[in-house]
C-alpha cells in the first residue's frame, strides 16, 4: 500500500506544478466501493488487480466531481464559486457550445446526439492509505427482500408484499475504517485549456482559476456527496486537509515565481544578470531582517563592493553602471544601516547617476 502510494506520488512529481492539483483529504465515515461487482455472495468490493487493495477509481471521483459542480451551477446553494451552465468556448464540429463544466469534465449529450467532448481533466485512482492496516466489516439488514425480489416463501408468510413480518436478511460487506488517508490526484491539459478558455487558466491574481473551481466542488463533494458506495446513508463521507492544501498551493505559487525570475534572468545581459542578482539579495535580506538594518562592513557590504568593483571593468557600459548606480540608491539604505550620499562616496560611484548618452548605431 505504501509502495504504490509512493509510486503515483512519483508520477505526480513528472506533471508540471501548474497542471496538476493534488488534494489530501481523511475518511469520517467508513468507506466502501464495488458493492455492485459480481461475487457469490453479492456483497463484492473493489479491490484493484493485481494489488489486492482497495481502491477509488479515477472515474467514480470524476463522476462525483461533476455531480458536485452541476448542483453548484444550479444555483441550489448560497454560492456557485464561479460554476454555471452558461456557454463560454465553442468548437467546430459542427459548432457547439461549451459551459465550464463541459471544458473541465467533457461534453456528454442527452439522447440521439453525437456531438461528444473530452474534458481537460485527467483524474487519477485513489489508493486509501488505511489506518489499522485492516479493512472493517459492516452489515446491512434488508427487512422486505421477499417484497423487492418478489418472491414467496413461508417465513414470509407466503406473499410477495411489503409487511413487518418479513424475514431479516443480515448481510456482511467490507468497508475501509474511518480516518484513513485519501489522496485525490488531478492532472489538467493546459495547453488544450489555453486554447479553449484561456481565462480559465490564470485570475487577476494570477492563480489558476481551475484549480479554485475544482477545490469548490471537492469541498462540496465532501461534504454532502460523499464518494463509494452507500453514500445516501452516510458511507464515504471526507474531510479536506486544509494545511496540506495551502501548503501546496503556496509552494506552486513559490515555484512559479522562481521560474519567472529564471526566465526573466536568463533574458538579461551578462553585466543585467549581476545586478538582478544583487537586487535580490538586498531584497531577500531586508525580508530577513524585518524592519531592522544590517551594518556597514558584514556580508552584504562585502557583496555590494564586489559588484562595484566588478562594474568597474572596461565590459561594463555607462548604461550598465547607470543601471547599477539606481538599484543601490533604491534598496541599499534599506538593508544596510547608511546614507546613500555616505555609501556612494565610500564606493567611489559618484557620477554612476548622471544619465548616460544614448549608444549610437
Amino acid at each position: 500500500m505504501l509502495a504504490l502510494s509512493r509510486r503515483l506520488e512519483s508520477c505526480a512529481r513528472t506533471v508540471p506544478p501548474g497542471a496538476l492539483l493534488r488534494l489530501q483529504a481523511h475518511a469520517k465515515a467508513p468507506f466502501t466501493t464495488g458493492l455492485g461487482n459480481e461475487h457469490p455472495l453479492e456483497n463484492g468490493f473493489a479491490f484493484l488487480n493485481p494489488y489486492g487493495l482497495p481502491y477509488l477509481p479515477g472515474s467514480g471521483v470524476k463522476g462525483v466531481l461533476r455531480r458536485a459542480a452541476q448542483e453548484l451551477a444550479d444555483g441550489l446553494w448560497s454560492d456557485a464559486h464561479g460554476w454555471s451552465h452558461e456557454t463560454i468556448a465553442a468548437i467546430d464540429k459542427p459548432k457547439v457550445g461549451l459551459s465550464v463544466i463541459d471544458v473541465l469534465f467533457g461534453r456528454e449529450p442527452a439522447g440521439g446526439e453525437t456531438e461528444h467532448v473530452r474534458g481537460v481533466l485527467s483524474f487519477w485512482d485513489v489508493i486509501p492509505q488505511i489506518v489499522g492496516d485492516r479493512l472493517l466489516v459492516e452489515v446491512m439488514t434488508p427487512h422486505q427482500s421477499h417484497y423487492f425480489q418478489q418472491k414467496r416463501d413461508l417465513k414470509s408468510g407466503n406473499s410477495s408484499t411489503p409487511h413487518d413480518s418479513g424475514q431479516p436478511n443480515p448481510i456482511s460487506f467490507l468497508t475501509v475504517p474511518p480516518k484513513s488517508a485519501f489522496s485525490f490526484i488531478v492532472a489538467c491539459d493546459v495547453a488544450r485549456l489555453g486554447r479553449l478558455v484561456p481565462d480559465l487558466l490564470k485570475d487577476e491574481q494570477g492563480q489558476p482559476r481551475w484549480k479554485h473551481l475544482l477545490i469548490a466542488a471537492f469541498e462540496h463533494a465532501f461534504q454532502w456527496l460523499g464518494f463509494g458506495a452507500k453514500t445516501a446513508v452516510g458511507y464515504g463521507a471526507m474531510a479536506m486537509d486544509r494545511e496540506a492544501l495551502h501548503r501546496a498551493l503556496q509552494a506552486e505559487q513559490q515555484a512559479a515565481e522562481q521560474a519567472r525570475r529564471e526566465a526573466e534572468l536568463s533574458a538579461l545581459s551578462e553585466n543585467q544578470r549581476t545586478i538582478a542578482q544583487l537586487q535580490q539579495k538586498l531584497q531577500q535580506r531586508q525580508q530577513e531582517l524585518r524592519g531592522r538594518k544590517e551594518n556597514w562592513g558584514q556580508a552584504l557590504t562585502s557583496a555590494v563592493q564586489a559588484t562595484v568593483a566588478q562594474a568597474k571593468n572596461e565590459s561594463w557600459t555607462a548604461q550598465e553602471r547607470h543601471q547599477l548606480a539606481r538599484m543601490l540608491m533604491q534598496w541599499l539604505p534599506q538593508a544596510i544601516q547608511i546614507d546613500w550620499k555616505d555609501a556612494r562616496k565610500k564606493l567611489g560611484i559618484g557620477d554612476w547617476l548622471t544619465t548616460p548618452e544614448a549608444p549610437t548605431s
